[in-house]
């Protein structure tokens, strides 16, 4: 007889998040996703004005902003068929690049990486046999003795104080915890470390963005940064300059640092490369324009069934119509008033609420399918969609990384191994790797366009009479995000936003299909029910953003929360 767990709520992730799982002979044998909050952001935008939607949707979520900007002001400029000048593509590219690249390390260290190392652990290691074993694996100039002594001496106080603050709550000791004690404290180590390099790429965002988390230089038609190489007070080559000394200490930390520990993780638990696989239909989107008009991409993007990387099709420009015509949304299993499937942009938002029913309603995350499957977005689909369209820094960053983990396990990888809990953290870091050179690449294309005397960054937007409608997609940390606007008369007359957490974490569809979250964790091991830390591995490998798949809402307007500005 199958044994029900729950874990409500999901914990190191944006939102609120529940996961129920009927466990059997010692593995999951089913599982439900359901997301405890409710996103309204489309129904505030009802009736505005399409140029203010990007300022009110980047407010979906603290983590997730610059994506939901760009995204939206990406869906304006294509229902206006807007061409965006070349120094704007630039910049904008930039800030993604760069809050990619502080997201994806957010996400493997302060994430993810307390599901694979043990941190009480690390109090029994030898910091010379650390130092030696780091050493022989990266070049990192602080895997030094006096480093790890440091870090072994700061757990000690955590743990001697009886108050273990951000390592409260963890699984320690748990049987699937496998990583040795040096191990432990290398990456203890590093996940400290990495708070400072998640800043360093955040600095870019703020000098392109004028403040992060939520930016401020966006607009429909382009940038809002004067550009004069000459001013201080516009975007001028000494900032250029300062952006590419963050570069560089960014790439020096992820080569040296992230990947190794990647490896070594990957290596370390290749037992868990079985796990976790899920839906293997993957769906990416292009990114990075180098045009106008967004037909070139230095990211490539497209839809692969049934894992097969042969059967990848190419999503080829923001106007694509393969795209666009194969995305839909299903409330058959969602707590919205309904049941229907629909293309976003027939797409509706009335939320209707009932209890948890396994069999009929249990979510407010929506089900999107494309084609009328269930696809898995994020860094996996990603980077395996970009290998399969021999995307060349993919190819090479991807055999790096396969080689290094099986170096370490005295094994040889393939692409294969991917398609697991595991991979997705491969993927990952492969994707800041790659992510690394396009903000590089981005960077110097800036600077040759500006020394051509070109310093435009703003098209002007016209609104027509009528209604016209557009799309706009991102290939976000998270994956595919798209926006999708009906617009009459200047004014939004429908909004949807259908995101990579949705994809991944929306409940059955109408065919009564197992969303990505749900079926990639039928077959998991549990080793203690009471303490079901391999859920929260391959829940985690997605990195779950709920607040970006719903929203907070509260039918009965109680005061829910007080903040006294006068409290020192």
């Amino acid at each position: 007889m199958a044994k029900r767990i729950i874990i409500d709520p999901i914990t190191r992730i944006e939102g609120h998040l529940r996961i129920d799982c009927d466990i059997k002979d010692g593995k999951v044998a089913k599982a439900w996703s359901s997301g405890q909050m409710w996103r309204g952001i489309e129904v505030i935008l009802q009736g505005r004005d399409p140029r203010d939607a990007w300022l009110i949707t980047q407010r979906i979520c603290g983590v997730c902003t610059t994506v939901h900007a760009l995204t939206s002001v990406r869906a304006v400029e294509n229902a206006l068929n807007l061409e965006i000048p070349l120094n704007a593509q630039y910049i904008r590219n930039m800030i993604i690049a760069a809050h990619g690249v502080h997201d994806h390390m957010v996400h493997f260290y302060h994430l993810s990486a307390l599901d694979w190392v043990d941190i009480v652990s690390a109090l029994s290691a030898d910091p010379k046999a650390a130092s030696k074993l780091a050493q022989s694996l990266s070049p990192w100039k602080n895997n030094g003795v006096e480093e790890f002594k440091a870090v072994k001496a700061k757990l000690k106080k955590f743990v001697d104080s009886g108050q273990l603050g951000i390592f409260t709550n963890g699984y320690w000791g748990h049987p699937a915890m496998k990583l040795p004690p040096e191990v432990n404290l290398i990456a203890a180590a590093h996940y400290l470390e990495a708070f400072d390099f998640q800043r360093i790429a955040n600095q870019i965002v703020s000098i392109l963005g004028s403040k992060t988390p939520h930016i401020q230089n966006l607009a429909v038609g382009g940038v809002a940064n004067a550009i004069d190489p000459d001013s201080p007070n516009a975007l001028n080559m000494e900032k250029l300059a300062h952006i590419k000394t963050l570069m560089d200490k960014l790439e020096d930390f992820v080569t040296n640092v992230y990947l190794v520990d990647l490896a070594v993780v990957g290596a370390m638990y290749a037992h868990w490369l079985p796990y976790g696989a899920g839906v293997t239909n993957y769906l990416s989107v292009p990114d990075f324009p180098t045009d106008t008009k967004g037909t070139n991409f230095g990211m490539p993007g497209g839809y692969i069934p049934n894992g097969d990387v042969g059967q990848f099709k190419a999503i080829n420009s923001f106007d694509d119509k393969f795209f666009e015509d194969n995305v839909k949304e299903s409330i058959k299993h969602s707590w919205y008033d309904g049941d229907w499937t629909r293309h976003p942009y027939k797409g509706e938002t009335k939320p209707k609420y009932s209890d948890f029913d396994e069999k009929g309603k249990y979510s407010w995350v929506k089900s999107p399918t494309f084609a009328g499957e269930p696809a898995q977005v994020g860094p996996l689909a990603n980077v395996l969609g970009m290998f399969a369209a021999g995307h060349k820094p993919t190819v090479k960053y991807a055999t790096i990384a396969l080689e290094k983990i099986g170096a370490i396990a005295g094994a040889k990888l393939g692409v294969d191994i991917l398609h697991s809990t595991l991979g997705r953290h491969a993927a990952r870091c492969v994707r800041t790797l790659v992510l690394l050179e396009e903000l590089k690449k981005n960077y110097n294309a800036l600077i040759a366009n500006v020394a051509k005397g070109d310093l435009e960054v703003f098209n002007q937007p016209v609104f027509p009479k009528g209604e016209i409608s557009g799309f706009g997609f991102h290939e976000a940390p998270r994956g595919t995000l798209s926006h999708w606007t009906v617009i009459e008369n200047g004014k939004i007359k429908n909004y949807q936003c259908v995101v990579p957490s949705t994809w991944n974490a929306g409940p059955r569809n109408q065919d009564d299909k197992p969303g990505p979250y749900e079926a990639s964790l039928v077959g998991n091991p549990i080793a203690d029910p009471d303490k079901p830390l391999e859920v929260l591995r391959t829940i985690h490998s997605f990195d779950p953003c709920l607040a970006c798949a719903i929203h907070l809402h509260d039918n009965t307007k109680t005061n829910i929360v007080n903040v006294n500005p006068s409290c020192k």
